[in-house]
């Protein structure tokens, strides 16, 4: 763990420990760290939503403290494992006979939903949808290029995954552009995708119905 993420993980432990809102020199002493540096951790674990901030009344005469105390629940400053998630989720699919299918099932239907929709009672011609769904694509950072009848995909925001899970990844995408196209009633659908068509990109085909 990074020291800086370290010492406060180190903040947000002696929050939680102390049994009342402590102030930034409380902090401070617990810690053996300078007023300056307990208050930046402090702020920053506000900022993150893991601490809240309040003015204490004081007892007699005086300005109201600054003190702070844990927000309950569970702490959120760590690490993720997304990556994990998805291996272990692929590597499911890949062990059953359909996976490839529901692979591209699941992206239809995350395709349905992500898609800008057009207003009601509207027709959504060939070259609106394309530029819809290239716009959906480019949201989800897969750099598209519109390029005649298909559109070049020249980033993957998954490209480990789809480098270990291979079609699995690829049904997904192209899951998303036809459920994408199909929202949008559009006279054109997603053909087809082809992984790493070219040395730097992908290649969707599609197809005018």
């Amino acid at each position: 763990m990074p020291p800086e993420r370290h010492r406060r993980s180190e903040t947000l432990d002696a929050l939680r420990t102390a049994g009342a809102p402590l102030g930034v020199a409380d902090v401070a002493e617990r810690l053996g760290v300078h007023p300056n540096t307990a208050r930046f951790h402090l702020d920053a674990l506000v900022a993150d939503g893991a601490a809240e901030r309040t003015l204490e009344r004081p007892s007699g005469p005086g300005r109201p403290r600054t003190v702070y105390a844990a927000r309950p629940g569970m702490d959120r400053s760590g690490s993720r494992g997304y990556r994990l998630l998805a291996q272990i989720l692929l590597s499911r699919l890949a062990a059953g006979p359909g996976g490839r299918v529901e692979a591209e099932r699941a992206g239809r239907e995350w395709g349905r939903f992500l898609v800008d929709r057009p207003p009601p009672f509207s027709r959504t011609s060939a070259g609106d949808a394309t530029e819809r769904l290239t716009a959906l694509l480019a949201d989800l950072d897969f750099a598209p290029e519109p390029s005649g009848d298909a559109v070049r995909l020249r980033h993957c925001p998954f490209l480990e995954l789809a480098e270990e899970y291979g079609p699995l990844v690829c049904d997904v995408h192209l899951g998303i552009m036809r459920g994408a196209l199909a929202e949008l009633d559009a006279p054109v659908e997603a053909e087809g995708l082809e992984p790493f068509a070219e040395p730097g990109a992908c290649l969707a085909r599609l197809r005018r119905t």
